[in-house]
């Protein structure tokens, strides 16, 4: 099976952090990887059905885009619970998280993703980044709230200090939830755009507002991971890969 090389990635980068020389981060498309079909090419799970070779190699392609040795990854589980890492260790999936918070510089945070929101936030002044999985079940747990809240009790952070960035996912032009009025609590229900969808990146900007976030700190992609076929998407094809968004920070 031939290979692609790392050069061939092209991660998007968020306004609002890509101007950071302390960390480096980005959302990876489908595309650069070795998987074959229907998890072609840039599958980042051990969970879907792809043979682990082929994850292992993938993950290590974007270990080489970034010049970095380690990778953590979260067995997501559409919870609200938060790991935190302060120690340097080797690369691994931990069980039963869906946010991580790191400050060890040369760790990438990796959150993967078929649809759900990925949150990457950094504080710079004490050097902290985290990576959220929020998919409609973390956002009803206000994941967000909780993550920034970890941060704040662990290591001093000032919500006003954060930054933060919204990958491709899931768009209020096909977040179609059809059960919404047992699933979503009432004051969810404001984003609401039509019978049954939902503008899930207007409710995560809310959550980040009222957790403290400046509004001017906060980058939205905007990209629907189930429109755009750059993107795996539960949504389109049930039997699919993921995709994934990366933070870390870099060594001062």
């Amino acid at each position: 099976m031939k290979v692609v090389m790392a050069h061939s990635l092209e991660p998007l980068h968020m306004p609002i952090l890509h101007k950071e020389s302390g960390i480096f981060h980005g959302s990876f498309p489908r595309n650069g990887g070795c998987s074959p079909p229907p998890f072609n090419s840039l599958n980042v799970s051990f969970g879907v059905g792809d043979m682990p070779q082929n994850v292992t190699e993938n993950r290590q392609l974007i270990q080489n885009y970034f010049g970095i040795t380690t990778l953590i990854s979260a067995r997501q589980v559409h919870g609200a619970q938060v790991a935190v890492i302060t120690e340097p260790q080797g690369s691994c999936e931990i069980d039963g998280f869906d946010a991580i918070i790191c400050s060890v510089p040369d760790i990438g945070i990796m959150i993967q993703q078929a649809d759900c929101q990925a949150i990457l936030l950094y504080d710079p002044k004490h050097r902290v980044v985290a990576g959220i999985h929020s998919g409609w079940q973390s956002s009803v747990a206000n994941i967000i709230q909780t993550t920034i809240r970890t941060m704040t009790l662990t290591f001093g952070t000032r919500p006003i200090n954060l930054l933060a960035g919204i990958s491709p996912s899931l768009g209020p032009c096909c977040a179609e939830f059809v059960n919404f009025k047992t699933e979503f609590p009432e004051e969810m229900q404001q984003f609401q755009t039509s019978r049954n969808h939902f503008d899930f990146w207007k409710m995560s900007t809310q959550q980040l507002i009222t957790a403290g976030v400046q509004k001017n700190n906060i980058s939205v992609n905007g990209t629907c991971s189930k429109c755009s076929k750059n993107f795996f998407s539960y949504r389109r094809t049930k039997q699919t890969g993921r995709f994934c968004s990366i933070i870390g920070l870099r060594h001062e």
